[in-house]
């Protein structure tokens, strides 16, 4: 996947996973608390591995064109 992917793929996973926490407490339900917050844990690692991939792709692009940021 691509770091936009990954990102895009995080922010949903994250919101997600923010509904089923909330609708889980509203509803009394461990479960559904428990399994949103896990969802919404990985949506923010799906992000911060989408903003790495970001920041090694600079990295090398970088480094393979004579020191020169390309944006």
């Amino acid at each position: 996947m691509t770091s936009t992917t990954d990102k895009i793929r995080g922010t949903a996973n994250e919101a997600i996973g923010r509904l089923r926490r909330r609708l889980g407490k509203a509803t009394g339900s461990l479960t559904m608390h428990g399994r949103g917050a896990i969802q919404q844990a990985k949506g923010k690692g799906q992000k911060a591995l989408g903003g790495a991939k970001r920041i090694v792709g600079h990295a090398i692009s970088r480094a393979t064109s004579g020191g020169h940021w390309s944006r």
